[in-house]
């Protein structure tokens, strides 16, 4: 719980994702200082687990369901939630609803939590109008996009908008940057070869771009493709989730 101080925009719902809270933890501390950094007041509910984004991806609907109602029930009273993830924002928008067409009450939970769930950077932007970002980065990247976010939330504009407001930033072009990257969530274990040809095509035109750092916005993107360019020998090019870069939690290249 937390205690909204004076002054503050409201309390904004923070959903951590799984993954970030297993894998990469410093993602959802970014993310906290960036929404005090717009006035906001986060909030982390502690009992959150996972979205149901595997078991619905999978077929167990009833896994997902169960997950998606635990969820619904623990953000339903902010009015704004917030996930550093398009991955899972876009499970919740696009996909809670569908969870529920039997059960009216359910649904209707459903779409009242999906109109108010944004992906970090389309909250900073769009949100709460954000023209200043506690980061300080001088250096060349590229960016990302994630089939999720790009496509489920048409988030494009909106990291590159928060990047240009970073002085020290020079942004470099990547070409197919809306392609996937060869993660796609349990893709990349069930088609391990196809995967990684995709997650190479992607690498190489990283490469290509002259950037020293790639940004994204789902930390699944990111170990998938900070995990190929080690493997091809590449140790310069730095892999950051957004979320890091904007609010200063790296160094400069």
């Amino acid at each position: 719980m937390s205690t909204r101080p004076p002054g503050s925009r409201g309390e904004v719902g923070l959903f951590v994702t799984c993954l970030v809270d297993l894998m990469r933890p410093s993602i959802g501390f970014a993310a906290l200082k960036l929404i005090e950094a717009a006035g906001y007041t986060p909030v982390v509910p502690d009992t959150q687990t996972c979205c149901g984004q595997p078991g619905h991806n999978s077929g167990d609907v009833r896994s997902a369901r169960a997950l998606a109602q635990k969820l619904i029930a623990e953000f339903e009273r902010f009015s704004c939630i917030v996930a550093p993830s398009g991955s899972c924002a876009g499970m919740i928008r696009t996909h809670y609803p569908h969870l529920f067409d039997d059960d009216e009450a359910w649904r209707t939970r459903a779409e009242a939590l999906a109109a108010k769930t944004f992906e970090l950077t389309q909250f900073l932007a769009d949100v709460a109008g954000v023209t200043e970002v506690p980061g300080d980065f001088a250096g060349t990247v590229t960016y990302h996009d994630s089939c999720a976010g790009l496509r489920e939330l048409g988030v494009k504009r909106q990291p590159r908008a928060l990047l240009d407001r970073m002085p020290g930033v020079e942004q470099k072009p990547l070409s197919e940057c809306e392609e996937c990257c060869g993660f796609g969530g349990l893709f990349s274990v069930k088609y391990p070869d196809i995967s990684g040809a995709i997650a190479q095509r992607k690498c190489d035109n990283i490469r290509a771009s002259g950037a020293g750092t790639v940004a994204l916005g789902d930390l699944g993107c990111m170990m998938n493709i900070e995990g190929r360019l080690r493997r091809i020998g590449d140790e310069d090019t730095q892999v950051i989730h957004i979320a890091e870069l904007l609010a200063g939690r790296l160094d400069p290249d």
